[in-house]
């Protein structure tokens, strides 16, 4: 069985963000790239069905471009996955073309019987491109799964929802996963892994390769803004008594939330 794994490359969120001279984006001077901790959950959990199934492969795939990714599926492939797909562009697609891009690329590799990836993406948080590239695939998928069971040609995902209530999915394989954090602990990748990873096959396609044009593209960012400075600490003096009285004041005339 083939396995696929969706990973994205993040900002890691002690980076101090900057923008471009002309704030139509993130200027990647100094940025600290890392995998989207949500995509470990996925990549834990393809790992964890090849080592209890014989005959299983699995392949972490991204879109992006190469200088940059070929980090994270080298640490995908330290982690235990067996080789990559890169989708190599430096174009900034939106959530469909990029669920286009997958789909068409794993669609060119042949049969698979597991897609998953993470619940979302901590940079942008749209949590779209998943259920988009299930849609296009044509396959069932359940988000948000904390826990995971797997029986001849099926998987039954179950995920929180409201009152901590548990609802579970019982899919026909090939389905698409979304992993929350809590279906697994993702591993670290050992000092063997990373030696390993540097001689697992990484397969290069285009954009063009898969017939995906970037005029295409339906949603664009522009004028990005930073937020505002917090305001500074205003501390209170004098007795508990006065101190409420004066930041019940503030809260009504400063705050205006009163």
């Amino acid at each position: 069985m083939r396995i696929f794994v969706c990973i994205k490359q993040v900002p890691d969120t002690e980076t101090r963000i900057k923008l471009t001279s002309d704030s139509q984006g993130i200027d990647p001077t100094g940025v600290k790239w890392v995998i989207n901790p949500y995509d470990e959950f996925a990549i834990e959990e393809a790992i964890r069905f090849k080592e209890a199934n014989d005959d299983v492969q699995v392949t972490a795939i991204t879109v992006g471009p190469k200088a940059r990714v070929n980090n994270a599926l080298l640490t995908a492939m330290a982690m235990g996955v067996d080789d990559s797909l890169l989708v190599n562009t430096d174009a900034a697609l939106d959530a469909l073309t990029t669920a286009q891009a997958l789909a068409n690329a794993i669609k060119a590799e042949g049969e698979f019987g597991l897609v998953l990836a993470g619940k979302l993406a901590i940079d942008g948080n749209v949590s779209a491109v998943p259920l988009m590239l299930a849609e296009l695939l044509g396959i069932p998928h359940a988000s948000v799964v904390n826990s995971t069971e797997y029986s001849d040609g099926f998987v039954t995902a179950g995920r929180e929802i409201e009152g901590g209530t548990t609802e579970k999915f019982k899919l026909r394989l090939p389905a698409m996963i979304t992993a929350n954090k809590g279906l697994n602990k993702p591993r670290f990748a050992s000092l063997p892994g990373i030696m390993k990873a540097k001689k697992k096959p990484i397969k290069e396609v285009s954009l063009d390769d898969l017939g995906i044009k970037t005029e295409s593209i339906k949603v664009k960012f522009t004028n990005f803004e930073l937020p505002a400075e917090k305001p500074a600490c205003k501390m209170l003096g004098g007795s508990p008594e006065d101190q409420v009285n004066e930041l019940v004041k503030l809260l009504q005339e400063e705050a205006k939330v009163l």
